[in-house]
């Protein structure tokens, strides 16, 4: 039982939703109430600490925002699943299903977009399009289990990519077979705030701390390939670069 036998006793200091916030989040770390179980209704809280149903509502209300709770739909608020952090190397261009599948992680993807459009003028600049050209965009939504990773927004040409309905679960293992498949990349990785269509997708609080990722992908001619813009879970990935000393031959300090 979460709250024990015995009397609740709210740490010091501060308004009482914040003491109740932190007596909440304390309770979850000792392991009294697991990831996944439901909290006690807003009533039932307000009566076994003793405060009023008010600091009950605001002290929930910031877990919910800080992702520490959940509140589903007519079911109740509950203690957010863990969630299994991943990482992926920045040294080599795999494809998302690849990279997990070395991992034995079991990934699947949920297609939120597929198909030939006319080209914005940043895809028309950065492709390399003429004018009558079309673009062929596929954005997918990544999950393990049931939980969601990110958003894959991939943009390419038309020529490259005539019928995006031809994918199955890798879009590099498609390329591959046509001649196409990228053989470097350049990336560029920020953070930003998860706004709301995306926090939605991704079942985290609107603003959530993410990861923005733009990726330009090459052939070994130095035709572009592929330009995708990707939104990762802050909570959930994690990027990893092996360093190395640079070329010691111009003047580098060694070791």
């Amino acid at each position: 039982m979460m709250f024990g036998d015995g009397p609740v006793v709210l740490p010091i200091g501060g308004p009482l939703y914040l003491q109740l916030k932190r007596w909440i989040e304390d309770a979850i770390k000792r392991g009294h109430i697991n990831p996944g179980d439901a909290l006690p209704s807003e009533r039932d809280l307000a009566l076994r600490a003793d405060v009023s149903r008010v600091t009950v509502r605001k002290a929930v209300q910031q877990l919910v925002q800080e992702g520490v709770l959940v509140q589903r739909h007519g079911s109740g608020t509950f203690v957010a699943p863990e969630t299994q952090r991943v990482e992926q190397s920045l040294s080599q261009l795999t494809s998302f299903t690849e990279d997990m599948a070395r991992r034995g992680m079991a990934v699947r993807a949920e297609w939120l977009e597929r198909g030939l459009y006319a080209p914005s003028p940043e895809e028309t600049i950065i492709l390399g399009l003429g004018a009558g050209d079309r673009v062929s965009r596929i954005s997918r939504l990544r999950l393990t289990g049931e939980t969601p990773l990110a958003i894959e927004r991939a943009s390419l040409s038309g020529a490259v990519l005539p019928d995006p309905l031809a994918i199955a679960d890798s879009l590099y293992k498609h390329l591959e077979k046509t001649g196409m498949r990228p053989v470097r990349a350049i990336q560029r990785i920020r953070a930003a705030n998860i706004a709301e269509d995306d926090a939605h997708l991704l079942q985290v609080p609107v603003g959530s701390a993410g990861l923005h990722i733009e990726r330009i992908s090459y052939l070994g001619t130095g035709r572009v390939v592929e330009f995708t813009r990707s939104i990762y879970r802050g909570d959930t990935y994690d990027f990893v670069a092996e360093l190395r000393l640079g070329d010691t031959s111009n003047g580098a300090i060694r070791p």
